[in-house]
């Protein structure tokens, strides 16, 4: 009962893994792109594209085999023939390896195509075809069903951001040292869009416009460091870590701005590294792309609203806190989902605005921890499922205070399980093909944000987070566990 009482009390409170930023200071004033800068990086190459994702996979395979010596890189033609045989299964790797690492690999195939010419929906088959020919051919391992959908899907969306973010850093006006640190940052940003214009000679070639795709757009940046806590609290286990966090914030575009189609006109961006022992570095990814929205309100009337069909991509991990494998307080990871979402905004009251929205999505491919399956690196169960995101969120005094309230809401169902009575101490990790223990799980994150100006740019920041799960097991007892942080932080907005 306290569980569908929680459940509850998440929707009617609203349920987003990352807010829209309550305080956005756009970093310049909008510029649509020059026509002479579209028509030039426009044209299409598809040998050139094509080239450097067979390129970027052989060089990859190299390193692995030449280098690392992983064992799942002595290929041949006879492994190549066992993967069309044998097919796709679910695989045991780390949560950050199928979940983050595999889906930046899918960014790198993206960006081959979509900086030679390609848009959106075309850059998105090269993802395709470069997941492909490494999940076939490059690897000895049977190819992997999570790895089929995460790596090009979840590399839609970070490669695009990644593509617009490079976009907003380079200029081929400028010169000198500013030329320099502009194509340094472009390449640390994107870096298959950095390889390109190296190979093109566009990384040193002077013209007389910028070059970007997409003019100056309205951007919205925010940078926090400060002391954060992680609490957790399962089953008489109650661990604490104290340590520090930088988060990164970004919102690209005018959330209400819906008379452009393009894919990403609108998105939003948040990353969370960890300076905390025993926890992973990367603690947090979430991206919300636009596709496509409609305007229902305008300003004329002092309210906004649109709805729109949204792209999603959330990651969420940490690590053991306290002794036993009962310590980890969270995993999630969510590369593929899409759905609806809507957006209001009403400043009719002088030196009040009011932002709401909601998101209901489809969650095409996700995992979540596990307390059951243990099996060669991975601790969690993959899974489809629904997510509901909502959040409310208000600013007083034109920009000088503002307090936000989110919540994400993710109900998750894993139905392939494995054959009772496995004993995952011998199980052969290549060829048990399994999504994980046979379970439906509810994982939600309820934070509430508060921030306030104290000189120009310069904020605090106060951050409280609840992250929950609850799930129930067809085979095993049912669990449930809680994990809290709390950050106080020094945030600069750009």
């Amino acid at each position: 009962m306290k569980r569908y009482f929680y459940i509850l009390l998440l929707l009617l409170f609203g349920v987003a893994a990352q807010a829209q930023m309550p305080i956005k200071l756009s970093v310049a004033d909008t510029v649509p792109p020059d026509s002479a800068d579209l028509a030039y990086y426009g044209r299409k190459h598809f040998w050139r594209a094509a080239g450097e994702v067979v390129g970027f996979n052989l060089g990859l395979w190299a390193f692995d085999r030449y280098v690392q010596k992983g064992d799942f890189a002595y290929i041949s033609l006879k492994t190549i023939g066992e993967n069309f045989k044998h097919g796709f299964l679910w695989d045991n790797d780390k949560l950050g390896t199928n979940m983050f690492l595999h889906p930046y690999t899918g960014n790198l195939y993206y960006n081959c195509a979509r900086s030679n010419g390609f848009n959106f929906w075309q850059s998105s088959m090269f993802a395709i075809a470069g997941s492909a020919m490494w999940e076939l051919f490059m690897e000895s391992e049977y190819p992997s069903t999570n790895d089929i959908i995460a790596t090009p899907i979840g590399g839609i969306a970070i490669g695009e951001v990644a593509y617009r973010a490079s976009d907003a850093i380079l200029d081929d006006r400028s010169r000198g040292w500013g030329r320099l640190g502009r194509e340094a940052g472009a390449f640390v940003v994107d870096p298959m869009r950095g390889l390109t214009r190296v190979i093109t000679g566009d990384a040193w070639r002077v013209r007389a416009t910028s070059g970007k795709q997409f003019g100056v757009p309205n951007v919205g940046i925010e940078f926090s460091l400060g002391p954060k806590a992680l609490e957790f609290r399962h089953a008489g286990v109650d661990g604490y870590k104290i340590g520090a966090a930088l988060d990164f914030n970004m919102e690209y575009g005018d959330r209400f701005e819906v008379h452009s189609k393009l894919p990403y006109d609108y998105f939003l961006v948040r990353a969370s590294l960890n300076l905390m022992s025993s926890q992973p570095v990367l603690s947090r990814l979430n991206i919300t792309g636009r596709l496509l929205a409609r305007e229902l309100l305008d300003s004329r009337q002092k309210q906004d609203l649109s709805l729109g069909i949204y792209q999603h991509f959330d990651y969420f991990d940490s690590d053991t806190i306290s002794a036993g494998e009962a310590g980890c307080p969270y995993k999630l990871g969510v590369p593929a989902s899409i759905g609806i979402g809507a957006m209001y905004r009403d400043f009719r009251h002088p030196g009040f605005t009011l932002d709401a929205y909601a998101h209901f999505n489809a969650v095409l491919l996700g995992s979540v921890l596990s307390d059951y399956y243990r099996l060669d690196e991975r601790n969690y169960n993959w899974a489809m499922g629904l997510s509901a995101k909502a959040g409310v969120q208000a600013v007083w005094g034109g920009e000088r205070f503002c307090v936000s309230l989110s919540s994400a809401l993710y109900r998750l169902y894993t139905f392939k399980g494995y054959p009772a009575g496995t004993d995952m101490r011998t199980a052969d990790r290549r060829t048990l093909n399994a999504m994980g223990d046979h379970s439906e799980a509810t994982f939600g994150i309820t934070e509430l944000r508060a921030q306030y100006r104290l000189l120009n740019r310069l904020y605090l920041g106060l951050e409280l987070s609840h992250y929950y799960r609850a799930t129930h097991y067809r085979d095993f007892p049912s669990v449930s566990s809680s994990a809290f942080t709390q950050a106080v932080s020094l945030v600069y907005k750009l």
